[in-house]
């Protein structure tokens, strides 16, 4: 009886059941990369043979396995709300998180057996993330709400992840690096942009005294083409001229830092984590223009991989941190407002953001290099780790206030 009710508990709202499973995907997507780290930059023991590259690996793990989860929570849960629309069905949910939780557990099984289980373990996540994509279009579809912008961007935006990670099945090497640089500005900029350009003013509106919401549609129109540009720019390997769209990208993007008021948002630290998030998508923009343009002078890549993880780790971990924690205490009944140990954890992540980008610095030596991931992977544990254990068990309460959901 305890079981079922915990598990009727666990599904009583699709951001319960894939808000925990990516709190455990946080852990063990990087326990996976530090285990083939320590393996290829330590003496402990040798690099460990996977069925496919580790860097192919990790790519997946990370766009299309980690942040999915929680995306597909956060959707399923502001789609009826966002367009006035019917609640997304149950047996919808539950069955597509079923599917796609096989997949990923399919794939890590893969990755130390078969290649043939990833290709099973990718088919079966496909076919979770189908179900996912009819769910949220059936509420899309159905709602009578005349603004849909930013769903109708996350919508699309999830039907092309589909087909980035199809691609992958043939096993061709440039199918599989379009479905890598494509899973960062064809499918994730354009959903963290979209929730941030949604959320970040409506949750500041209700904190900020005197706060003007401001929503330009030239700025959803700016980083989602300018995304699509530089994709095709770096797929065609002209990254000298990435400056000409990352540039403009920059400077709308920091001119929404100022416009949203992050300087503020301080007052508040569950508000302040929205924006310190999104001020890293203005930094990683910069570094990639500053970087394509020392390129296009001097024929030097001058941060390597570093605009990357200012993108990556800097914007979309930070905001997926910071969005999730809120969804999770407004969920759960809870006040909306973190605790100190919470607000200093959300700070220390940042350091993880540093170390990463100091890592691809031209003067680091190999030796530090190294040194540097390993500390990155082991900050993200930590940091992680206790994030896992301060709000895992609230996806298994029955909410405080005594609403439904």
């Amino acid at each position: 009886m305890k079981l079922a009710h915990s598990w009727h508990t666990f599904t009583a709202a699709p951001h319960r059941m894939f808000f925990f499973a990516g709190a455990v995907q946080l852990l063990l997507t990087m326990i996976w990369w530090l285990a083939d780290l320590t393996g290829r930059y330590s003496s402990i023991y040798s690099p460990i043979s996977w069925t496919i590259s580790p860097l192919d690996a990790h790519a997946f793990l990370m766009i299309y396995s980690l942040f999915p989860l929680f995306i597909f929570g956060f959707l399923m849960t502001t789609y009826p709300r966002w367009m006035n629309g019917e609640e997304v069905k149950r047996h919808h949910y539950v069955g597509a998180w079923s599917l796609l939780i096989a997949g990923i557990i399919l794939f890590y099984v893969g990755l130390i057996v078969s290649h043939s289980l990833l290709v099973l373990a990718i088919s079966l996540f496909l076919a979770g993330w189908t179900i996912v994509l009819y769910a949220l279009l059936d509420v899309y579809l159905r709602a009578q709400q005349p603004d849909k912008r930013h769903a109708t961007i996350t919508s699309v935006a999830l039907l092309v992840a589909w087909l980035l990670i199809a691609v992958m099945l043939t096993g061709d090497i440039n199918l599989i690096n379009l479905s890598k640089i494509g899973g960062i500005w064809l499918f994730l900029l354009p959903i963290f942009f979209a929730v941030s350009h949604r959320m970040i003013p409506f949750f500041s509106n209700t904190i900020i005294a005197d706060y003007t919401i401001v929503r330009p549609n030239w700025a959803l129109v700016l980083i989602i083409f300018g995304g699509i540009i530089h994709a095709i720019l770096e797929l065609a390997g002209q990254q000298a001229w990435l400056w000409l769209i990352d540039l403009p990208m920059a400077l709308g993007a920091l001119y929404l830092t100022y416009k949203w008021g992050l300087r503020d948002s301080f007052a508040v630290p569950l508000l302040a984590m929205l924006h310190i998030g999104f001020l890293w998508l203005g930094v990683a923009l910069l570094f990639y223009s500053i970087q394509s343009l020392v390129l296009l002078t001097t024929e030097q890549l001058l941060f390597a991989k570093a605009p990357l993880h200012a993108l990556t780790i800097g914007y979309f971990s930070s905001m997926m941190m910071a969005m999730v924690t809120r969804v999770t205490l407004g969920h759960s009944g809870a006040t909306l407002k973190v605790n100190r140990p919470i607000w200093l954890l959300f700070i220390s992540f940042q350091a993880i953001v540093i170390t990463r980008i100091l890592s691809e610095l031209p003067s680091i030596s190999f030796t530090l290099k190294s040194h540097l991931y390993l500390c990155s992977a082991v900050l993200w544990l930590a940091c992680f780790g206790f994030w896992f254990y301060s709000f895992s068990k609230t996806y298994w309460r029955v909410r405080s206030d005594g609403r439904p959901g």
